[in-house]
């Protein structure tokens, strides 16, 4: 049942396609709808070609919504097929679609260089161009209104120029521009976008435009640079202050490596040479003479033995350890 409803609202919703300015094509199905089924799309040209499966789907929140069509995919000016499978719960149900005429579902892009000339004095042209490769297949509408009008007026255009013959020139004008395919080259009501709009006229208000958009050109190109230059300069001068402060607080403390540089690699780290004492001087500090040298070695002592005093009995001289023996006159 639910797939049914699915089915038989999408018989409803129909499947709209879209040539966007020849270039490629989109089919879509269920727009602004909540989709839940799994769908795919086959096509078919009437007596030309097999039917073939959608190479590039569309996809929203996770559910197929459409099939994109490359333009070596196209073919104008054939009938044009396409049905839509809707596959839920292992049951598929067939959707089909209308025939189609593809060069009836045509949508140019939207008029670009749009350009406004002053023709005489109440007279404006304005002119554009087109990104459709084919401009005699397109007809045009100008849209323009003054600042002082309540409503826009429109204006059917064959070709890419628009005469407007009386303007008023206390009056500020917006022209806008869109085209669509004429009846020579298909039947369809597809109209592009409208254009980016131009402007023309010098009235109180565009002349406060002009005097707004001059105010933020000094202020952009003149007052912000100067002031960045002023800021700059400010911050230098309170660094170098601020330097001199913490040179007068706390000194630096010199380096004294630096100033004996020349005594080690220059002079080889000889002090006498460095600080530039004469040679006379040197040399008058060395000694002239010479001393012989003189050996000096300690022998051994030997006591003397006393044959008057028996072994055993000590002299009367006899101190400790040592003996001392002394002959009398």
């Amino acid at each position: 049942v639910a797939l049914r409803d699915v089915a038989m609202g999408m018989v409803g919703w129909g499947v709209e396609c879209i040539l966007f300015n020849e270039e490629y094509m989109t089919c879509t199905w269920g727009s602004g709808q909540t989709l839940t089924a799994n769908y795919s799309l086959y096509y078919w040209y009437e007596n030309r070609s097999p039917v073939a499966e959608c190479k590039q789907y569309l996809w929203e929140r996770g559910v197929r919504t459409g099939c994109r069509f490359e333009q070596s995919e196209i073919i104008q000016f054939q009938p044009f097929h396409v049905r839509v499978n809707a596959s839920q719960d292992g049951r598929i149900l067939e959707i089909p679609s209308n025939r189609m005429e593809l060069q009836n579902l045509v949508k140019p892009e939207a008029p670009v260089n749009l350009t406004i000339r002053n023709m005489s004095s109440n007279q404006l042209q304005l002119t554009w161009s087109s990104p459709y490769p084919k401009a005699h297949c397109l007809e045009h509408v100008v849209k323009y209104k003054s600042n002082k009008d309540t409503s826009w007026m429109k204006q059917e255009v064959k070709g890419d120029i628009f005469s407007f013959p009386s303007v008023d020139y206390e009056k500020f004008y917006t022209f806008y521009v869109r085209s669509k395919i004429n009846n020579y080259c298909g039947s369809t009501q597809l109209w592009s976008e409208w254009s980016v709009p131009v402007f023309w006229g010098s009235n109180t208000t565009s002349k406060g435009m002009a005097e707004e958009q001059l105010q933020w050109f000094w202020i952009h190109t003149v007052l912000i640079p100067i002031a960045s230059c002023l800021l700059l300069l400010v911050l230098v001068v309170l660094l170098v202050r601020m330097e001199r402060v913490w040179v007068i607080i706390m000194p630096r403390i010199p380096n004294p490596n630096k100033n004996f540089d020349d005594l080690f690699i220059t002079h080889n780290g000889d002090f006498q040479e460095w600080v530039g004492v004469p040679k006379d001087v040197v040399e008058s500090f060395k000694p002239n003479y010479s001393e012989s040298i003189c050996h000096v070695s300690e022998l051994p002592y030997e006591p003397l033995q006393d044959s008057i005093h028996p072994p055993g009995v000590p002299g009367p001289q006899e101190h400790g350890p040592y003996k001392n023996s002394y002959v009398g006159a």
